[in-house]
């Protein structure tokens, strides 16, 4: 029997990691982790007094103790600082990554440690395996329609010794279904759709309320002038939709295609395989973690450069003399690969770690 701290975060999925544990006949916590409470009042839903009382309404039905850990000050720190900056600077971060590894299983896995615990539970749909030399292998989740272990990529053995994901062998109809069974009051709750930590506001608005406008011009990639924007942190590569400038005569659509920091340039181009700049065959890869043991040669393997996108082959070659970096070659062209966001490595059902992509080329040369 092991003590296990479970995050409840007023879900589903979390209040079927821990009647699961209980059910096991392990001594079970839950907590729930107070990162964010939309303080500045921005317009949207941040429902984190609902998601409170869902928590500890299931930990009542299950007759477990339930407690509030806040950790609103690290969370700021270490996750909206970081993202805030990243904007700054004309990259898209990813919040939920990040948060999995300076969060769940940082801050809060520690917290739990210091309290006695043995293991931090969590509702993600992600699987691990125990290996004959004492180290864990994360896995995809059974679900490929909810597998997360895209959003686990950056975790490292440590923080895996004592992470336990308790429904990553379900799909989510089967969790339902489990949720009922325990009558769990979350068994029939929407899921969040909303950035891990502002909820369901707009990321554009909460990036206006933080970052201060910085106008520029929209043009196309032969440099002809078609719009204005109020800043390159509002847009991301690959963006269709709110750009500001409509499709032209022949009614192509525009997509951003580039941004040039140093002059606020926005670039746009058709929504086409041709166009330059869209499509990506290799990337440079920085920060890169691994889950287990580190590729230190070059090898063949397979790579997730977004979540819920189809893992692709490519070729993965770490850099000489420069730890944490590789170069990404990809068998297939990507469209519209972000620096900043995470490119996820895998070997089969393997999550092998990530990185955070630095620089796209358009070609295989670099």
């Amino acid at each position: 029997m092991a003590k296990i701290l479970v995050g409840l975060s007023g879900g589903v999925d979390s209040s079927v990691a821990a009647a699961l544990l209980l059910q096991q006949g392990h001594e079970v916590t839950g907590a729930y982790m107070k990162n964010w409470i939309n303080e500045e009042n921005i317009a949207g839903h941040c429902p984190w007094e609902e998601d409170i009382r869902d928590a500890r309404a299931v930990a009542e039905t299950l007759g477990i103790e339930f407690k509030v850990v806040n950790l609103m000050r690290d969370y700021r720190e270490r996750v909206v600082d970081s993202l805030l900056r990243g904007y700054t600077e004309g990259i898209t971060p990813n919040p939920d990554v990040l948060c999995n590894r300076e969060m769940k299983f940082g801050v809060f896995l520690d917290h739990a440690l210091a309290e006695g615990y043995d293991f931090v539970a969590t509702g993600h749909y992600a699987r691990l395996r125990e290996n004959p030399d004492g180290t864990r292998d994360l896995l995809r989740g059974v679900d490929p329609n909810k597998d997360q272990s895209y959003f686990l990529a950056l975790l490292r053995q440590p923080q895996l010794r004592h992470a336990l994901f308790p429904v990553g062998h379900l799909t989510k109809p089967e969790v339902r279904a489990a949720a009922a069974r325990h009558g769990l009051p979350t068994a029939a709750k929407k899921d969040s759709q909303g950035i891990c930590f502002i909820g369901e506001i707009k990321m554009s608005d909460f990036l206006r309320h933080h970052v201060p406008d910085q106008p520029g011009d929209i043009v196309t990639i032969d440099g002809r002038k078609v719009g204005t924007h109020r800043g390159l942190h509002l847009f991301t590569l690959g963006q269709r939709k709110g750009i500001g400038v409509p499709s032209n005569t022949e009614n192509k659509a525009f997509v951003v295609v580039e941004k040039r920091p140093a002059t606020r340039e926005l670039v746009v181009g058709f929504d086409q395989p041709d166009t330059p700049g869209l499509y990506a065959e290799a990337s440079l890869v920085t920060g890169i973690t691994f889950c287990n043991q580190p590729l230190t040669a070059p090898r063949r393997i397979e790579a997730a450069p977004r979540y819920r996108s189809r893992a692709v082959a490519i070729g993965f070659e770490p850099l000489e003399n420069a730890p944490g970096r590789a170069m990404v070659t990809w068998s297939t062209p990507q469209r519209a690969l972000t620096p900043g966001q995470i490119c996820a490595f895998y070997e089969g059902e393997v999550l092998l770690g990530g990185g955070v992509f630095a620089e796209i080329f358009p070609g295989k040369t670099f």
